[in-house]
């Protein structure tokens, strides 16, 4: 499937608005991340069209295996972005704002697996675990485990997506080079 792209596009969908039961847990409006302090002023998540059009896709495709999806993150802007580096200057976990990051396209997406109840599969680690366990391509971990990882990896790749290596919860639209970094 395609999807209709334009690069210079500069509008953020609000996701709850294109999947209306979407389970989200935007631990970013809470103190209850990395950082330890509140970074977004709201849990409404946002993202770019193309981006929200392949959640839509891959909504559906975890749909057919009885499980939804739960976003952590979607955009973020800039300004966060410099403030999450200052705390972690490590490239494997936190885009150097300098260069800016996937999410600050309006182009990545945080997530995992859950069941219709919104528990969340076990996938090993939890969400902004910043060690070695949490890269996608970790292999030292119970069967059930990788195979969580891997359907979620499946899924977000038939929609459009790749996983980041460094962590399983990250995916990026494929093409995200194409748009522009926001700071809205």
């Amino acid at each position: 499937m395609s999807f209709e792209r334009e690069p210079r596009d500069t509008v953020l969908i609000a996701l709850h608005t294109v999947i209306p039961d979407l389970h989200t847990d935007v631990r970013y409006a809470t103190a209850d991340n990395f950082t330890g302090r509140i970074l977004y002023s709201t849990d409404t998540l946002y993202a770019r069209r193309a981006v929200a059009d392949a959640l839509i896709k891959a909504q559906d495709i975890a749909r057919t295996h009885n499980l939804q999806l739960k976003v952590y993150d979607a955009y973020r802007p800039l300004s966060i972005q410099r403030l999450m580096w200052s705390i972690m200057p490590d490239e494997r976990y936190v885009a150097d704002p300098a260069k800016g990051s996937r999410h600050n396209r309006g182009c990545a997406l945080d997530l995992t697996l859950c069941d219709t109840n919104g528990s969340e599969l076990d996938m090993g680690t939890g969400y902004d675990e910043f060690t070695e366990k949490a890269a996608s391509t970790y292999t030292d971990l119970p069967e059930q485990i990788l195979k969580n990882r891997k359907l979620l990896a499946d899924i977000m790749k038939q929609a459009g997506f790749t996983v980041l290596p460094t962590e399983w919860w990250h995916f990026d639209l494929d093409g995200w080079e194409q748009f522009a970094i926001l700071n809205e």
